[in-house]
């Protein structure tokens, strides 16, 4: 295997030129701006859900629902736009995909519905899962090989100063709530109009940013008619049927999600669907296709998709519902200790946004210390360690997470482990496929997960509302019992190939 040349002793930053340090900012704005968004949705969810239900609706389930479907509108645009990425380019379709997300944040301000928040949320989503894989694999194309790893870590860790800025946001708008500045439950919508300011980036994107030469080499040779190609991908020119069969069993469980009132016959169908669409997806990538030895990055897709779904499930299923624990446990106390009733949703959000922002602290250092990590003792190690790491860490939050004073410490340790194994996707994911196919390899690896993943803050709500409804606080048993999801990623990682040292693959 042909590995890089021998590392001289100069720092990776030194070997950027001013083109390389403008593709890095961009993109690292691109998803910093798309991290964001999706953690104003996070810390506004529950206070729109108060705002737009009927009395009597479970704000905790269809919280869970508007998740759900931000994260299958989210796979949806992560599948689309990767294979646009390859397809047309890496800065157009950035362009189109900051546009959208931005765009509808600001919308989703206007809601009047669950409804209508519900398809503000999967068109958001849509701009959100198209945006990384296309940022990464440009990141990847433009940068040094020696430097690659490095600045794909930082562009990731950066990722955590947009959740910080949505924390800031959020503590900003729960502090004029609280004082009267603006009006009582108001804090939510104006949070979702700040996230639509990234918007302004398209303009840069448009006038400076240039394709990558890689990309535009591949697209010059013999092999342009199979860019973005999943059958490629695949190894199997048969998989649109059986992937749009995929799709619909996924719709189908978020229709059923609406369709009746016993949560648990939900639960059944949707898992029962759930095994169905990934029986789909396995027909889809292995039913009628090639040998193995003729399809060399099929084996690469399914281990880069089973490493995001323990991921992407156990942040999205587990992890983002700890502010609302925290909310939960918060709010308690605060009734507890004689707070004016009208004062309480304010200072609520404010603490949630103070959660946030120490649990992305830890996250930035997280993230960058996975890469560094990864290039001392290679990445398979390296996941190894975060996903045992995120393990005991989340369940021991949700466990014992009881005051103001655990913030402080224990936020920065959830983000540090739990978010850390991002670091190691934007990083591993680019290494495992060439040029004509990264941005669409990329994207499968982290976008299916989302479909699977839809099912984790359902399964959640579920457990909560149903199989630990009868203790005080069903919530930190249910994140407990789903922190098993880590060790799927533990279990395919003797399949995955080592990439560390290695030049991208052509």
């Amino acid at each position: 295997m042909t590995t890089l040349p021998a590392d001289s002793n100069q720092p990776w930053w030194k070997l950027l030129n001013g083109y390389h340090w403008f593709v890095l900012i961009v993109a690292a704005l691109g998803w910093l701006f798309d991290c964001l968004d999706q953690q104003i949705f996070l810390l506004a969810r529950v206070p729109a859900m108060k705002a737009l239900l009927d009395p009597g609706q479970n704000i905790n389930e269809f919280s869970g629902y508007a998740t759900a479907i931000f994260l299958i509108g989210w796979a949806v645009g992560g599948l689309f736009f990767g294979v646009l990425g390859d397809r047309i380019g890496r800065a157009k379709t950035m362009l189109i995909t900051i546009l959208l997300y931005s765009v509808f944040t600001g919308l989703s301000a206007l809601s009047t519905g669950f409804w209508d928040f519900a398809l503000y949320r999967f068109l958001t989503g849509l701009g959100v899962g198209g945006e990384f894989a296309v940022g990464v694999a440009l990141v990847a194309e433009v940068m040094p090989d020696r430097a690659r790893p490095y600045a794909l870590g930082l562009l990731q860790a950066l990722s955590a100063v947009g959740n910080v800025s949505a924390a800031l946001i959020s503590i900003g708008f729960g502090h004029l709530e609280t004082t009267g500045a603006i009006g009582v439950g108001s804090g939510w919508r104006w949070m979702f109009f700040a996230g639509a300011f990234p918007a302004l980036l398209a303009i840069v994107i448009r006038m400076k940013l240039k394709e990558p030469q890689k990309w535009v080499a591949a697209k010059a040779a013999d092999t342009a008619k199979k860019l973005g190609s999943y059958g490629e991908l695949f190894g199997n020119p048969n998989w649109k049927t059986p992937a749009v069969g995929a799709g619909a069993s996924v719709a189908i469980i978020i229709l059923i999600a609406f369709a009746g009132p016993d949560a648990w016959n939900k639960l059944v169908i949707g898992v029962s669907l759930a095994l169905v669409a990934i029986g789909f997806l396995l027909w889809t990538v292995f039913g009628g296709g090639k040998p193995a030895s003729e399809a060399p990055w099929r084996r690469n897709a399914i281990v880069g998709l089973t490493l995001a779904c323990a991921g992407v499930i156990g942040l999205w299923g587990i992890v983002f519902f700890v502010f609302d624990l925290v909310g939960s446990v918060l709010g308690k106390q605060f009734a507890a200790a004689g707070m004016p009733a009208d004062q309480i949703p304010g200072e609520v959000i404010k603490w949630k946004g103070i959660a946030s922002l120490y649990l992305n602290g830890g996250a930035f250092f997280g993230i960058y210390g996975f890469g560094l990590l990864s290039q001392r003792i290679g990445r398979r190690p390296t996941f190894a360690i975060a996903f045992i790491a995120a393990m005991i860490t989340t369940a021991f939050v949700f466990l014992k997470f009881n005051s103001t004073a655990h913030v402080a410490w224990m936020m920065p340790l959830l983000g540090f482990t739990m978010l850390g194994i991002f670091g190691g996707y934007a990083i591993y994911f680019p290494e495992l496929f060439p040029t004509h196919l990264r941005s669409t390899g990329t994207s499968f690896c982290y976008n299916v997960g989302r479909f699977v993943s839809a099912s984790g803050p359902a399964v959640l709500g579920l457990l909560t509302s149903r199989v630990f409804s009868e203790h005080d606080e069903p919530m930190r048993y249910a994140g407990v019992c789903m922190c098993a999801i880590f060790l799927v990623g533990l279990a395919v990682l003797p399949f995955a190939p080592e990439t560390r040292g290695r030049p991208l693959p052509e």
